[in-house]
């Protein structure tokens, strides 16, 4: 296996294209957490669900929240893998104890600690709370890239943390200096 071409992606986004088919991925801002030879691990940044993180709360049992625990804030559907698993992206102002560097700024957490302090209003400042990620295999994640299904820009906390969740897609699409509305969703090659 030739290791000189890989580039990692991480602390990066992945911003769907017209192209992809997959509706798992279509129209999503997914911010790569982990990329390797081994494959990758991001979570999606812009698909809310239903669920208030009040409620994640009183699932996995924090007892005696504080007000702020009762927040109408939205949890996120991170992925199609392990949609059960709660992930915690967040400013790196603090670590818990399972804490992943993904760049400068942020950190990914999975660990219950982190929703007990949120809970009693002593979390990270900025925190964005996923269920599920999207993985990517060996050369998996390379092999969509190489079929334009993604667009790639670095990533940035305040798309993650200050941008409407409706409006990240378009504006990490912009940083690019691209309109994903005048793009075609057709492949093909001029």
């Amino acid at each position: 296996m030739r290791t000189s071409c890989f580039q990692s992606l991480k602390n990066h986004f992945l911003i769907a294209t017209p192209q992809m088919a997959d509706p798992s991925f279509a129209e999503t801002l997914t911010l790569i957490c982990e990329h390797s030879l081994d494959g990758a691990l991001g979570v999606v940044i812009n698909r809310p669900t239903k669920l208030t993180l009040g409620e994640i709360f009183r699932q996995v049992g924090i007892e005696y929240p504080d007000v702020w625990s009762e927040s109408q804030s939205v949890v996120y559907a991170g992925g199609p893998v392990a949609s059960e698993r709660g992930f915690v992206l967040h400013s790196n102002d603090r670590f818990w104890e399972s804490s992943l560097n993904v760049g400068e700024g942020l950190n990914l957490t999975t660990s219950k600690d982190i929703l007990v302090a949120m809970a009693h209003n002593k979390g990270p400042s900025h925190a964005l709370v996923a269920l599920g990620y999207a993985g990517w295999g060996a050369g998996q994640l390379e092999q969509e890239m190489a079929e334009n299904t993604w667009l790639t820009c670095a990533a940035s906390p305040a798309i993650i943390f200050a941008t409407p969740s409706e409006q990240r897609l378009t504006a990490a699409a912009s940083s690019l200096g691209v309109d994903l509305h005048l793009l075609s969703g057709q492949v093909g090659h001029a």
